[in-house]
């Protein structure tokens, strides 16, 4: 007889098959679904790896998750790292700004003008011009 590695309940089943059937879903959420899923009608941890595309022990860990935590482990936690400094609002001040008529004596914006300016309107306490032109460039914006 096969070892049932995960049992899911009759909700999670049903969450599990919706989830899948919409379409728009990251890659990693839908594997690790469709690995529960498989891995609740019994088939091995090997098999389950194999069609996911996946290592053995990662199907494992999985399913480890799942009965420690439910449905929860199929999104990842935050990770660390640095915030993001500039939030959208302040970029698009920024880019705003950037659109703007340049100050008298200048015929244009320079990147320098626009961090001066920032600062100088308290949309954030200290920016580089070098990260002025990253912002720009992406949102397609030219100051010349």
């Amino acid at each position: 007889m096969k070892k049932q590695h995960v049992t899911l309940s009759e909700d999670d089943r049903t969450y599990l098959k919706e989830l899948i059937s919409t379409g728009s879903l990251p890659a990693k959420t839908y594997k690790r679904a469709v690995a529960l899923l498989d891995l609740d009608r019994g088939r091995t941890f090997t098999s389950v790896a194999q069609s996911v595309g996946v290592t053995k022990q990662t199907a494992s860990t999985w399913a480890q998750k799942y009965g420690e935590t439910g449905l929860v482990f199929l999104t990842d936690k935050p990770r660390s790292g640095r915030p993001k400094a500039i939030d959208g609002v302040t970029r698009a001040q920024i880019t705003a700004l950037a659109c703007s008529e340049a100050p008298a004596g200048h015929s244009q914006w320079s990147l320098r003008l626009l961090a001066d300016k920032a600062v100088e309107l308290e949309y954030i306490d200290t920016i580089s011009h070098t990260e002025i032109g990253r912002i720009l460039k992406k949102t397609n914006s030219n100051p010349t």
